[in-house]
């Protein structure tokens, strides 16, 4: 065939094979699409109670002067225990006129000293009350840059990263990130630019007044009003000498929202209040001051009042809210329905609800805590997969690759009731395991070639990630030995990794987020936004690789310790700080030991609060599609797990077996969880964050490609490495592939699994409909096309059922049987009849191509 013809016969093909192959192409994607559908909306107005909630410590009740601001909750209650919020759906009114001002949010501001009474009233006439007392109205108050200016530049958005808080600043401004640095955002906006951008004479010509409302043109617009609580504040600074707070600074302890956790039907709406606690022990309510975010957007939007409004998804979703860098989180749990109850004497507490006859008994704790969420959100599990599906589910999970015909037959044949714990120990003893949970830290760690030959130091720390794998090397184990590997790389692989991360930052930051799951880039720079973690942490983790010393020998190199005290300098003060771990008290090690012993101890001890939470999470969205906490390596006191006690209990687990890795895997692949089918039953479609059902996910891009390699007969070969090498063995992301990177392979320049894309685009499928690689797979004279036309000792029914199972483990159903065998012994080409009649193995080609294009060869479901 020459290339003109090989050109035109994908388009022929496309032509034909999409009218013969639509009900076949249908039937398999159909189950694989999910929907939202609408929720109850919300509990009846019968037998009811109304209150106005105290929100703790006194910032409830009281208001002092004129810059301070209260925000009301009003809470309703049924009488089954079911509390939503109602702040904004009553009237408020108070007793004396003239006090305080409520607006139809329930933001209270204050007027005059006094005692008032607000009253809370409902439509049907339901009421509630609460006393506020009012004082310091009468006196101008001093305006506090820190306390009260500052945050209005994070409010607004002036000081963040998009604005003026990044590194080079915006239009010759530049901030703080964030706020963190208020000394030196209040030197610039007074000193720099000739002070220029505040007037003392005339406070309302102040370039950050004109500008902030948007008076003088301005990159950001207007940020606020001249009548906003904000610009009053900020124009009462500057009238009073733009001052710097004098003496010892009143400074943030903590905050915490108000409600901390309640259950909201789909589609409901929740005001939040947020109280701060201050160092000389007073509290205030900075709710309007605070910053909001939400850890998923389909589940809820927040806005800048603290008003959370839910999607029509079910599941749990958590609110952050930051505040001088300090954060808090509000979880909200949407259940299916909204009659589900909270207890009535804990209106704010979560319960479970049993579930009915057919909910899939709890086997291993796995099972156990996803059941009582499920139980919770009133949501049915889906029935168990069948065993086609696990077959081919398990093999591609445990070994990247599909399972072989005689695996398949031998699965299904077998009658044994404990035959899903067999297959699953079966394959983890197989050197395919070990080569692809290989390849997948391979990539987290880095392990990269950027084109050229082969290299030495590839292939060894591959072999040696190979082998901790088969041997099963308890996992602190294998961090410790990365960790801590000195010497060169022939007598300890392990030191690759030193040599593939040389920067000493990059160190400390893919230790945390690879073994700890804390993102702590941030804190290199400036106090992390969504975490508490300082420069200052930053630099103690630093100190404990500042004594590695690497010594070149011609080709070889050798990592050492010097004999020093391991130390790192606060990027702020220049001061030298000890080694210490996150949250973690510093140590002194002896100066002639090397430091990272320290840190391999910790990091690995069963007391750390991070060390097995993240491998648990890591693993489970492996073989679950999503984690527990979304992206997997991130596990802030803000993004907090969707089920707490499946991690807390899994990590337990995993603590308990001396961290066995199989004895995880085990442990998540033996859940009714993880064998649950991927069709959705009639009130789980909805359902994408508690794994009440399998999600499907893509094949990996290496998996994929051998995925096709065994359907098709032909085989991919990679340069330098032998014939017959499947994707999934090779040792570093440096092959040059095109199949590779456009399905996502990633490069390695990180230790984050986000490197690895899963999203479809328009490249693959071209690549997939119509590419000359796939071309040559389906029409290589040996391959399984060319074999299974030429094949006439068998019936046709048999070959097609023997390709259905190699590529989707299963048979045929009667309905795309009958559609394979009429096309393949068709006397003609139906769509064209002057075309020519296609070769009886052009034909067995469309059938291979239409199984691989299919959705369901496409993802593991």
């Amino acid at each position: 065939m020459n290339a003109a013809e090989l050109k035109h016969v994908p388009r022929r093909r496309i032509v034909r094979t999409y009218l013969a192959f639509a009900s076949l192409l249908f039937c398999m994607s159909t189950n694989l699409v999910a929907e939202n559908t609408p929720a109850d909306k919300g509990p009846s107005t019968v037998d009811a109670t109304l209150r106005i909630d105290n929100i703790g410590d006194g910032a409830a009740t009281e208001l002092v002067g004129t810059d301070a601001r209260l925000q009301l909750i009003v809470s309703r209650s049924d009488a089954g225990g079911l509390t939503t919020d109602w702040t904004r759906r009553v009237k408020f009114n108070t007793t004396p006129d003239g006090l305080v001002s409520i607006d139809s949010t329930g933001l209270v501001t204050p007027l005059a000293d006094g005692i008032v009474t607000v009253q809370a009233t409902a439509d049907n006439g339901v009421t509630a009350t609460s006393k506020l007392t009012v004082s310091g109205t009468g006196r101008e108050q001093p305006v506090s840059f820190v306390g009260q200016v500052v945050p209005i530049f994070t409010k607004l958005g002036c000081n963040g990263g998009g604005c003026h808080g990044k590194i080079s600043g915006q239009n010759g401004f530049r901030l703080s990130l964030l706020g963190f640095e208020a000394e030196e955002d209040h030197k610039r906006l007074i000193a720099e630019s000739r002070a220029r951008r505040v007037s003392l004479a005339a406070p309302d010509r102040s370039l950050l007044l004109m500008k902030t409302i948007n008076a003088m043109p301005h990159g950001g617009g207007a940020r606020t009003d001249r009548d906003s609580h904000e610009y009053r504040v900020m124009r009462r600074w500057i009238a009073q000498g733009m001052k710097f707070d004098q003496g010892e600074i009143r400074s943030v302890s903590s905050i915490r929202c108000f409600p901390e956790v309640r259950r909201m039907a789909a589609g409901s709406e929740q005001q939040l209040a947020v109280i701060a606690t201050y160092s000389d022990g007073t509290v205030e309510d900075v709710t309007r001051a605070a910053v909001y975010e939400s850890n998923d957007l389909q589940m809820a939007e927040v806005d800048e009042t603290g008003l959370v409004r839910c999607g029509e998804m079910v599941g749990d979703v958590a609110v952050m809210a930051r505040y001088q860098g300090h954060v808090s989180v509000f979880l909200a749990e949407v259940p299916l329905h909204s009659d589900r109850r909270s207890a009535p004497d804990m209106p704010n507490k979560l319960v479970s609800i049993q579930g009915d006859a057919n909910t899939p008994q709890a086997t291993n704790v796995v099972d156990r805590f996803v059941q009582k969420k499920l139980d919770s959100l009133g949501i049915p599990a889906s029935p168990p997969c069948d065993d086609a599906t696990f077959v081919r589910r398990i093999t591609l999970d445990l070994t990247g690759r599909l399972p072989t015909l005689e695996e398949t037959d031998t699965f299904l044949s077998n009658e044994a009731s404990d035959k899903r714990a067999r297959k699953i120990d079966e394959l983890l003893t197989s050197d395919d395991y070990a080569s692809f949970f290989a390849r997948k830290w391979s990539v987290i760690l880095r392990n990269r070639r950027a084109g050229g030959p082969l290299q030495t130091s590839n292939m060894l720390f591959h072999h040696w990630l190979k082998e901790s794998l088969r041997t099963n090397k308890p996992y602190d184990q294998f961090v410790d030995e990365l960790l801590t590997a000195s010497g060169s790389l022939f007598s300890n692989p392990a030191t690759a990794w030193l040599s593939q991360v040389t920067d000493q930052n990059e160190r400390v930051e893919d230790i945390s987020q690879l073994f700890l799951g804390q993102r702590i880039q941030c804190a290199r720079c400036h106090h992390h936004p969504y975490e508490k973690w300082s420069q200052e942490d930053y630099a103690r983790m630093s100190a404990f690789f500042s004594t590695i010393a690497k010594k070149t020998d011609g080709v070889d190199v050798t990592f050492v310790t010097r004999i020093a005290t391991p130390s790192a300098n606060h990027p702020k003060t220049g001061q030298s700080v000890a080694p210490a771990g996150l949250d973690s008290e510093p140590i002194q090690p002896d100066v002639a030991a090397d430091p990272r012993r320290a840190l391999s101890e910790w990091v690995t001890s069963p007391d750390n609060p991070f060390f097995a939470k993240a491998l648990v999470n890591r693993y489970w969205k492996h073989f679950m599609g999503r984690g527990l906490v979304e992206p997997e390596d991130d596990l802030r006191v803000t993004n907090p797990p969707s089920n707490p006690e499946l991690m807390d209990a899994m990590a337990a687990a995993l603590v308990e077996s001396k961290y066995d890795l199989k004895s995880l895997i085990r442990l998540i692949c033996n859940s009714a969880a993880y064998s649950a089918s991927s069709d959705a039953v009639a009130d789980n479609l909805i359902d994408r964050r508690s794994h009440s059902r399998y999600y499907p996910k893509r094949l990996q891009a290496e998996t994929l490609l051998d995925s096709i390699d065994s359907v098709t007969g032909a085989t991919t070969t990679f340069a330098g490495m032998p014939t017959g090498t499947r994707a999934v063995e090779l040792p570093d992301t440096g092959f040059d592939s095109y199949f590779l990177s456009v399905f996502g392979q990633p490069d390695s320049k990180t230790a984050c699994e986000c490197e690895r894309s899963s999203d479809a685009n328009l490249a693959q499928s071209l690549h997939l409909l119509n590419s000359e690689q796939m071309q040559m797979k389906l029409t290589h004279e040996q391959g399984r096309a060319a074999m299974l036309a030429s094949d006439t000792s068998r019936p046709t029914e048999a070959k097609i059922a023997e390709l259905y199972k190699l590529a989707l483990s299963r048979k045929p159903t009667d309905t795309e049987l009958q559609s394979t065998l009429s096309y393949l012994e068709s006397p003609a080409n139906q769509e064209s009849p002057d075309s020519k009649e296609p070769h009886p193995r052009e034909r067995w080609e469309d059938l291979i191509w239409a199984l691989v294009n299919s959705k369901e060869f496409l993802f593991n479901h």
